[in-house]
Parts: structure tokens; sequence; C-alpha cells
């Protein structure tokens, strides 16, 4: 289904129809169905944080009750759902935190949103150690109230670093809840629940407060900047982006003149804002790609040759990341070579590879690797020839390979290997064969285990 250029004209019961559409296409009717699941495949919980004289700040309500925190989260919301400085900020005001979750909970539909994540760019993975907080806090003069203002914090707690659009979200949610309190919250997280999986690549209609919400998350094949249209049923329309911001130190390098007189050319010229913005992300984008190239080309390396994975062995390991090595191959293949801008790049790597930023992305490309491997060596003993391997070996043997195959089909389906399932039913059908070459007692233990 292809995202809507125009403004959204239909009504909001024609775009629920719709989202039912999106549900029944092909390879997407595995979404969550039980309840509450589709909300959890956004959003962990909404958190109502206030501002009590005696007891400071303190979690007022959590939606969906069911929802678990633990006291330790709690209290780091608390801490980080306020401005640091609030006493002049009046109005609203709005920002995000991140905290690291207290303990793993993982289920089963964590299973189901890894593989939706797979198709997503790095930087739009979810956390899967973390939860991001976005914040919509509100501060007004009150003088019913001993300290005469009214300080409160709508929080919303999720696993996604959609920054924006849980922005954007919130502006909707938040003003309606702080005029009508909780039942306003309550049909909000019920609007959630009804929504499509976030799947990448796939135009979404997510329906609430009224209005819905169209929207498309990119693919790795996408583009980096390509922006995400909204529209609404009450004709607004509103550009969002879901990369996350950054922080980049500004210690190490020069400021590139050039852009900066681009952009201060585009101001003097009364250029559109969108034209202004199409500027900063293709020179942000360059620049990104510049930085993280060389680590890429670098990390590739560390994966074994595909000549070396032997269906009789286990899978090769991957080497060890050396700060010392990557920085080796800097002088030949380094940023400088695709951007003009000049600076200390040794001593920026340097930080980055002691970053929290770099730990989780360097996880998540070890992780990919890792799965790749694993991938490749189930290949490999799909393309074997098993039959002929068991004629070879003793019984004992053979069923210790049936024990470990049948293992490995049950890790590639909860760990979900990027691997075709044709692979995995042929994998099954090897499986089979071998058993049925054995003696029938043999035969019979093996297949009450159960087959994978």
């Amino acid at each position: 289904m292809e995202m809507c250029a125009g403004r959204a004209t239909e009504p909001a019961g024609g775009c629920v129809e719709r989202l039912i559409d999106v549900e029944n296409e092909p390879n997407i009717n595995r979404s969550p169905s039980l309840p509450w699941d589709r909300f959890a495949a956004w959003v962990h919980c909404i958190c109502v944080v206030g501002f009590d004289l005696e007891l400071g700040q303190a979690v007022e309500v959590i939606y969906p009750p069911h929802a678990k925190l633990s006291d330790k989260e709690k209290t780091s919301i608390c801490y980080l759902s306020f401005p640091d400085s609030n006493s002049g900020c009046l109005g609203d005001t709005q920002f995000c935190f991140r905290i690291r979750q207290s303990s793993n909970r993982r289920n089963s539909l964590d299973c189901l949103l890894d593989q939706y994540d797979r198709d997503a760019p790095v930087y739009l993975k979810k956390d899967s150690a973390h939860y991001y907080g976005y914040v919509y806090f509100r501060q007004v003069r009150d003088k019913t109230l001993k300290r005469g203002y009214f300080q409160k914090s709508l929080v919303l707690l999720s696993k996604l670093p959609y920054v924006n659009f849980f922005h954007f979200l919130l502006k909707l949610i938040a003003p309606e809840y702080f005029d009508k309190s909780e039942p306003c919250l309550e049909a909000a997280c019920n609007d959630i629940d009804c929504w499509p999986a976030p799947i990448p690549g796939k135009a979404l209609n997510l329906p609430t407060m009224g209005i819905v919400i169209k929207v498309r998350i990119p693919t790795l094949q996408d583009k980096p900047g390509a922006t995400q249209i909204i529209q609404s049923e009450d004709e607004i329309d509103t550009q969002v982006s879901f990369a996350l911001p950054n922080i980049h130190e500004v210690d190490l390098f020069s400021r590139d003149e050039e852009i900066i007189k681009q952009v201060q050319k585009g101001i003097q010229q009364k250029r559109p804002s969108e034209a202004q913005s199409a500027i900063l992300r293709r020179y942000l984008l360059e620049l990104t790609q510049s930085f993280i190239i060389p680590l890429e080309r670098y990390v590739a390396s560390l994966m074994p040759l595909q000549k070396s994975i032997s269906p009789w062995k286990s899978p090769p390991q991957l080497k060890p990341f050396s700060e010392e090595e990557f920085m080796k191959t800097l002088e030949k293949a380094g940023p400088q070579l695709t951007s003009r801008l000049k600076g200390d790049w040794i001593g920026l790597y340097r930080q980055f590879l002691k970053s929290p930023n770099f730990d989780g992305w360097f996880r998540s490309r070890w992780k990919e690797m890792t799965q790749k491997l694993e991938a490749l060596h189930l290949e490999a003993l799909c393309d074997a020839d098993l039959l002929m391997w068991i004629q070879k070996h003793t019984e004992v043997e053979v069923v210790d390979l049936v024990l470990k195959l049948k293992e490995k089909l049950v890790q590639a389906k909860q760990h979900c290997l990027p691997i075709k399932q044709n692979t995995l039913e042929k994998l099954q059908m090897h499986i089979e064969a071998i058993i049925l070459s054995l003696p029938e007692d043999l035969q019979s233990i093996l297949l009450k285990n159960g087959t994978t």
C-alpha cells in the first residue's frame, strides 16, 4: 500500500478498515493479537509523574495497570521526567531521556518484534536493554496549590528510538490528558492497542485521538533522512523524521565554514525551510557516512570467509575487535578520503569507541554477524549429503547428529535467524530421513521427543 501524498480525507473508520487490510497482507499475518500485544509492540507504558511538596516527584499513574516497572526504574523516571531547571519554564516542554532496564523481562512477543527489527536501520532498532522516555511536561501558575504552580509530566516509555514520532504522538495525547484526565489516557492506550506492528517499509495507519496518523518506518534499503509524512483526518500535515538526535563533540574539529555560508545564504535569500533542511540533511548524511564506513569496513573484516564454514564442524568464531588494528586502517582508508572536514579523526574515534553509542552499535553488528554465521552453517548442513555421512558413522554418532540438528532448528526459530523458510523445511526433511534410517526402537525414541 503506497503512502498517500495529499491530505487525508477519509473518515477514521475507513482508515481502521484499511489497517485490517494491511494486517491480512501476505507475510504480515503474524502480527501480535493477544490483549495488549499490539500496544506492547510500540509502547511499554505511559506514566504520569507529579510533584508533591512532601514527597517530591512521584509516579501517580501507570497505564496499562499491568505494566511492570521496578522501584529503581520508577525512581529514575521521577528524577528525569522534570526539566533540569524549570523555574522559568512556564507552559509545555518536551524532551526525552533513556534509562537502563533493571531486569531482562523478555517474553514471546520480543522474538516476533526481532523479526520486524531485522529490516530496520541500526539507528531505529529497538533497544532491548533500555527504555526511551518521551516526556511532555506542563508547568502553569495555580494559586490553589501551595507551591503556586501546577507541575506534571506525561511520560511515554518505549523500546523504540522513534524520537520525533513519539514527540508528535504526545502532542496529541498530553494536552487532552491535562484537560480530561485518566479517561483520555485509557482511550489513547486502547487506540494504540489497535495499531499494526511497527513493520519497516509498510505504510501504516495509526488511529488515535480522533485522527489517523499515516506513516512509513524506513528500512535498511532506504536513504537515511527520508522524510516520513504524517497526515490526519482533520487535515493536519506534519513532517516527522524517525531519526535519533545526535550529540557532537565540537572541540575536536574546527567549524565547517562552507556549510555555514550555505545556510546563511539561504536565510538571506529566504530559501524555503524544506530546502534548508535538505542541505543540512545531505551534509550530515555525508559526514556520518564518512565516519561510519571505515568502522563498517573493519567490522566486516572480522567475519570469517564463507569457505571456512564446514557442515562437519562448529561455525567459526568472529575475530575480536582490536582498537589499535582499526586505527591502523584509518591511514589508508579513513574518513579524510571522503570528507573535507579537517580535525582529529583519531581522537574522535577513540572517544566514540569508549561511548555507550559504540557499544550499542557494535553489539547489534556482532549479533547480526553471529546470526549470519549460524545461518550459513545451517545452509551448509542442508547442502551436505547427510545420508552418505551416516553410513560411515556409528548409531551413537548418528543419534547425536539428530539431536544437534533438532537443537539448531529450534534455535533458528527462537532467535529469528536470517534464513529462508525453505531451508528450515529442508533441514526438517533431513532430520526425518536420518531418523527413518535408524532401527525402529531408536526411531520411536527420537520421534517421542517430538518433531521440531
